[in-house]
């Protein structure tokens, strides 16, 4: 029983604290009208996030020799069609995951 103890208190002290840092901004904030930098910050960030994760996922790509990054390019381009058309992103990122995986393995 004590085996149990560790790791049910550390499942809950990190619950707590992700329940906690969710609900800062609401007790913060109330009903006020959020201020202009984070308005803005919540408007700039995504497109900024997503673009360095694109770079991150590329910088090891080879594109001078074989498979010249065709996995790596293939995989993205079917995640941003599948997002522009079926606007789901846990579909988009699984098809990717899969499309490059079985590319990486076949190329």
């Amino acid at each position: 029983m004590s085996n149990a103890v560790y790791p049910i208190a550390a499942i809950a002290v990190a619950a707590l604290v992700t329940l906690g840092l969710r609900a800062f901004p609401f007790l913060l904030f109330g009903r006020r009208p959020l201020p202009k930098t984070l308005r803005y910050l919540g408007r700039a960030l995504p497109p900024a996030i997503m673009t360095v994760l694109v770079i991150y996922c590329l910088r090891d790509a080879s594109f001078g020799q074989f498979p010249f990054a065709v996995p790596e390019l293939a995989a993205g381009a079917l995640v941003v069609i599948l997002q522009a058309v079926k606007k789901n992103m846990y579909l988009s990122i699984v098809a990717g995951t899969v499309l490059y995986m079985v590319l990486i393995r076949v190329m």
